[in-house]
């Protein structure tokens, strides 16, 4: 960044994490890991929380948000049937049975 404002509107970059990453160059949320996905989290909550940004930017990291607990919401869903799904094998060993939540289930 050349130290210029360009967009008076964008929100003020933070050393541990830029305000850029809400918009169209961050990651997609469907590709995150778990622990990634609620790492964002934790850091766009604590974003919003501390204020500063713009109405755009907030609504922006708001949005991002909302994307990401659902991410999170889906996982901990799929693990779960994962874990239910778990049966005992023949000598009492466990298997996990690769289950996906259903579309419907999410709702």
């Amino acid at each position: 960044m050349s130290g210029s404002v360009t967009n008076p509107t964008s929100a003020p970059e933070r050393a541990d994490r830029p305000a850029s990453d809400a918009g169209p160059t961050a990651p997609a949320v469907d590709g995150l890991a778990f622990d990634d996905a609620l790492a964002e989290l934790q850091r766009t909550v604590a974003e919003l929380e501390a204020g500063g940004q713009s109405l755009e930017a907030s609504i922006a990291l708001y949005e991002r948000g909302v994307a990401l607990h659902e991410r999170c919401a889906r996982l901990l869903a799929e693990a779960e049937l994962r874990v239910q799904r778990l049966v005992e094998r023949a000598g009492g060993e466990l298997a996990a049975l690769d289950v996906r939540a259903d579309k419907s289930d999410e709702e």
